[in-house]
């Protein structure tokens, strides 16, 4: 029978794929401790000893379906089209988990959820994917599961319901990763910087998004993930959280929807991105053993 072992929000801004030196520097002489927060995840994946990495990827936007990446392996080189001068020349190299995402396929199916394993090598990888591997290292089975654009958050979460039970079909040791921001609101193209650290959250878009994001990250503390999902459509959706905050939605389905208790970790300091509210968030499953 196969397990959920961890599950986590993870930052993957471009930022983070810098070099050392260019981070210090952008930072006022202090790192992002996203990174550093990479190590302390790290360390985590870890310790429950995962087959799979299954990665929810905010910047995979697909229509009609809910999409599973279900190659054996990738291998390439990534460059942004979103911004080619600045995260360009990244070579991967991974496993793909083709069973597992064809048995998601299968159960979304039986529940009555559009959802489709596909097998297509020369189709786009995406950085909210490619960043997280290369900085945690990984040597586990990776699983890229899509943002579909046009579902809501009953849909996600129907998604992920479905992803979980066929993780328990399976005889796979799996950890859930949603690749994204909290609140997603990008500053101005002109904007002027408030603090000299880039990474300090008084550079975020807005004073709203700031007291949004820290009254989330509260609940997440608390396991309150019913209290989240009944904000979500008036709050958290309109802000919004990056890819409709299905990344999130899934993973949260994955583990129980509003029934969720997980508690979570702030393995990270809480940080702007372009405007944007990052953190890498660990959940503990209760299935670790």
């Amino acid at each position: 029978m196969g397990q959920i072992v961890g599950a986590a929000i993870v930052s993957h801004h471009p930022g983070l794929m810098q070099t050392d030196e260019f981070r210090l520097k952008v930072g006022a002489g202090r790192d992002s401790d996203l990174i550093a927060g990479y190590r302390r995840l790290r360390d985590r994946i870890d310790d429950v000893k995962p087959d799979v990495l299954l990665i929810f990827d905010t910047h995979w936007f697909t229509t009609g379906f809910h999409l599973l990446d279900a190659g054996t392996h990738y291998k390439g080189t990534y460059t942004s089209d979103e911004m080619p001068w600045y995260l360009h020349g990244q070579d991967y190299d991974y496993r793909g988990a083709p069973e597992l995402a064809h048995l998601i396929q299968s159960v979304a199916e039986e529940q009555g959820v559009p959802a489709k394993a596909v097998d297509a090598p020369s189709m786009a990888r995406h950085y909210s994917t490619i960043n997280v591997v290369k900085q945690l290292k990984a040597s586990e089975k990776i699983l890229t599961a899509s943002t579909c654009q046009n579902c809501r958050p009953h849909n996600f979460l129907a998604m992920g319901k479905a992803i979980g039970e066929a993780i328990r079909r399976s005889d796979q040791r799996v950890v859930l990763l949603a690749s994204g921001a909290l609140s997603h609101k990008f500053t101005d193209i002109d904007f002027k910087q408030k603090s000299d650290r880039v990474f300090d959250v008084a550079n975020l878009s807005s004073e709203a998004n700031h007291k949004s994001d820290l009254e989330a990250i509260e609940l997440f503390s608390q396991g309150r993930h019913d209290e989240i999902l009944r904000r979500f459509p008036d709050e958290y959706a309109r802000i919004p959280w990056e890819g409709f905050g299905g990344h999130y939605l899934q993973l949260v389905g994955a583990l129980g929807g509003e029934d969720c208790r997980a508690k979570g970790e702030a393995l990270s300091e809480y940080e702007n991105a372009r405007g944007t509210g990052n953190i890498h968030i660990w959940f503990e499953t209760g299935e670790a053993a």
